[in-house]
């Protein structure tokens, strides 16, 4: 029982693994010269169909072995030899018996004579002609990436070999760098999955960085998405991207897209880079290598927080050593403002390593009347050398002769004599250690402004002075009015939108501005609510004659035949007005569609209906038997206004004016329209956007426009010809911006408190 089971095994065994070692089984028979060049080589080695393995295996491929050989090499005992991970060694033979056998130690291969069938009988071939050769071929010879595998075959007369070396194959891609955003997009061909990341290329074999986590390692499935972006800390010269496949000690494709290019901004150089001190070094370091950046190092002596002034003949040389730049600081003056500036790529970057405790000597300066007292101490015993100079861009250029001191461990005091002509230039004094000699100057400039004080304060009250006469005379020009310099010529209608107390303020105090200041004829109906105030007005008929829509329309044709212009003063109840009375004009399109001018008849009905409102409130003050103001105060339509009773002038005459604006925009004659809208009582949003091609002003910051827009000019002199010459424009200019802005504030103290506060001066001008 137990044997049948064992060979029940055995079979199933031999089952499975029969196939594979077919596929690994050399075989020699008999082919023709098809792939067999003559006179070359007879070793011949094909890679097979790259496939990539899973995650956790390394890249290998099959490697096909074929050898040629005649009768003739088979009789003289040819030898194949193939060199992979290990060696093997095969002796074909002629086979009688049309089988193959191994040993150990040479594998012997028995070649097989090629079968054709003709017909039902099978013929073996015996021979050889002209036209075929024995071929020994090995399927599969398994090599990992990076091995080689080299055949070497011989005989007694002949020996030939071969070799192929497996590479492991790298995926192909395409880089677009986007500097202002510090982004990279990678695009990869289909196929396989692939990963790809950022680093920094510290030498020739290492790129570093780009393995720091999820964030800098990206995966690429060109299934779902041939492109990613990488988002990089710092744009330097060595930044390189590597794209690999996921397979296990995957060849990575780099590509470094600044390795040829001069990069358009430095700043990341600096803001990669540290300055660490030592006691005798400073040592600059970076992520790129050294000798990629080239970056230079010279003194510099710290004037204040903005500047730093160059130090002449103080290089620095620096030692390289791979991404850090070593300065020996040994002979430095290390006061805490000497800094040392660092260049790239004509940019520079200033550091200042130094400590206060670092420096052995101090040194102070006084300014006489025409000499500078140079006052040195010093911890250690020293010489010391001082000198005049004059600052300049490209740093302290000396003048003058040079004095010595020397200091023996106690204060020393040296006086500079400055000649009149250098007192001009202002000169500095740069200080030195010239003995020990010590690199960088100390450079300090003298207060030259203590001997000017008194020039200074009588020239700042010369033009205090000035300002204030020419204050008190531009007051006093601008104090009677307006109407002494500008005026508006053209009349101006003004239409109150909502009847809240506050815009019916700003509205009323608008219109005394205007025809106060700038004599202009004001159209209001608030003013014209009675005959008395409109006789007084001079300007026609009262409201409560005609009525609200009569008198609108009547005043829109005055005003736009007198080119003047219509101000709607806007607020957010005006919104709702306009968005209610455009679903009524809808509606009613709705039902006289079929009419033949469809502008004419929404002009005709928005009167129609106002003005049948009008007649009615009309004839019930006639059978109460009041007029004038009374008579507007019954105005009250229930069934037109069902929330809340409106004003018997506002409601209706800003209805009316929309509907005259509308016609006008039709006809293409909105020109001579403005809207008009308060801060605090209202805003730009509030404006539909139907309207938003009409000229709108915000009150008070928008005076000065609002000004133009009316029309307002210089009064011309009682000759009728305008005094153009420059200096009266020059004047009429200055006074003309200093009225806006007075009046600007007169409106902006009487609007109410929620208006917002005053404008500055440049918004109102």
């Amino acid at each position: 029982m137990f044997k049948m089971r064992l060979g029940t095994a055995l079979l199933f065994l031999t089952a499975v693994v029969s196939p594979l070692l077919l596929e690994c089984t050399p075989t020699c028979q008999m082919e023709n010269l098809n792939g067999h060049v003559e006179g070359g080589c007879s070793v011949k080695l094909t890679p097979g169909p790259v496939q990539l393995p899973n995650t956790s295996h390394s890249y290998s491929q099959c490697v096909t072995v074929r050898v040629w050989m005649t009768t003739d090499d088979l009789c003289r005992g040819p030898k194949i030899e193939i060199h992979s991970s290990f060696v093997e060694i095969f002796s074909p033979t002629m086979n009688k018996k049309k089988k193959c056998s191994k040993r150990n130690l040479h594998t012997r291969v028995k070649c097989v004579a090629q079968q054709s069938t003709h017909g039902n009988t099978s013929v073996t071939m015996v021979g050889i002609t002209s036209v075929t050769m024995w071929v020994f071929m090995h399927k599969c010879v398994k090599a990992e990436a990076g091995s080689t595998v080299s055949v070497t075959y011989s005989t007694a007369s002949t020996s030939c070999s071969d070799s192929y070396t497996v590479r492991d194959p790298v995926p192909d891609f395409n880089l677009s760098v986007t500097p202002l955003s510090k982004n990279i997009t990678v695009t990869v061909e289909p196929g396989y999955k692939v990963y790809a990341r950022w680093c920094y290329n510290t030498n020739g074999a290492i790129c570093f960085g780009g393995l720091g986590g999820p964030r800098c390692l990206y995966t690429i499935d060109p299934s779902q998405s041939q492109s990613a972006h990488l988002s990089i800390p710092f744009l330097l010269p060595c930044l390189c991207v590597e794209v690999f496949y996921t397979y296990r000690d995957a060849r990575r494709n780099k590509k470094c897209p600044f390795q040829d290019e001069r990069l358009a901004d430095v700043a990341d150089v600096w803001l990669s880079s540290n300055v660490t001190l030592y006691d005798s070094s400073v040592i600059w370091h970076s992520l790129c290598p050294a000798s990629d950046l080239k970056i230079s190092a010279s003194l510099c002596w710290r004037q204040h927080e903005q500047l730093c002034t160059p130090v002449l003949n103080s290089t620095l040389k620096g030692q390289e050593d791979g991404t850090s730049l070593i300065y020996n600081t040994s002979t430095v003056d290390k006061h805490p403002q000497m800094c040392v500036q660092f260049f790239h790529q004509g940019r520079y970057n200033i550091s200042c390593p130094f400590e206060a405790d670092m420096s052995s000597w101090e040194v102070a300066i006084t300014l006489g009347r025409q000499s500078v007292f140079v006052s040195l101490s010093s911890s250690v015993p020293a010489m010391f050398s001082a000198q005049l100079c004059v600052l300049n861009e490209m740093g302290c250029a000396p003048t003058g002769p040079v004095s010595t001191l020397t200091v023996e461990g106690s204060m020393t005091e040296a006086r500079i004599n400055v000649l009149p002509h250098h007192l001009v230039l202002k000169p500095c004094v740069q200080v030195w250690q010239s003995d020990p000699a010590f690199h960088g100057r100390r450079i300090l400039c003298p207060d030259y402004t203590r001997n000017r004080c008194g020039l200074y304060t009588v020239v700042a009250l010369i033009f205090v002075i000035i300002i204030a006469l020419l204050g008190r005379f531009i007051h006093q020009l601008t104090q009677s009015g307006a109407a002494g310099w500008l005026y508006i010529q053209k009349p101006v209608l003004l239409v109150c939108s909502s009847e809240q107390s506050a815009h019916v303020s700003a509205v009323c105090t608008l219109a005394s501005i205007l025809q106060e200041e700038l004599s202009a004829t004001v159209h209001l109906a608030l003013w014209a609510q009675s005959s008395q105030r409109q006789a007084a007005a001079e300007t026609g008929t009262a409201v409560a004659d005609l009525g609200p829509l009569p008198w609108l329309y009547g005043q829109w044709e005055v005003v736009r035949k007198a080119q003047g212009k219509v101000l709607i003063i806007w607020s957010p109840e005006a919104k709702k007005t306009y968005e209610k009375q455009r679903e009524e004009r809808s509606n009613k399109d709705k039902k006289d569609s079929n009419k033949a001018d469809v502008r004419h008849v929404k002009i005709r009905v928005c009167v129609e209906e106002d003005y049948k409102l009008d007649r009615k409130r009309l004839v019930k003050c006639k059978k109460e038997k009041v007029t004038g103001t009374d008579c507007i105060k019954l105005y009250d339509d229930e069934n037109r206004y069902p929330q809340k009773a409106p004003s018997a002038v506002i409601t209706p005459v800003f209805a009316a004016a929309l509907c005259c604006l509308e016609g006008s925009l039709q006809q293409c004659k909105g020109q001579g329209v403005a809207v008009v809208y308060f801060q605090g009582l209202g805003h730009s949003r509030d404006i539909p956007k139907a309207l938003r091609g009409i000229p709108r002003y915000c009150l008070p910051q928008d005076f000065r426009g609002l000004i133009q827009e009316l029309g307002g000019m210089r009064r011309q002199a009682t000759t009728g010809k305008a005094r153009w010459h420059c200096w009266p424009r020059l004047l009429t200019k200055v006074l003309s911006i200093w009225l806006a802005r007075r009046l600007a504030y007169r409106l902006q103290t009487l609007l109410p408190q929620n208006a917002g506060a005053v404008t500055s001066e440049n918004d109102i001008s």
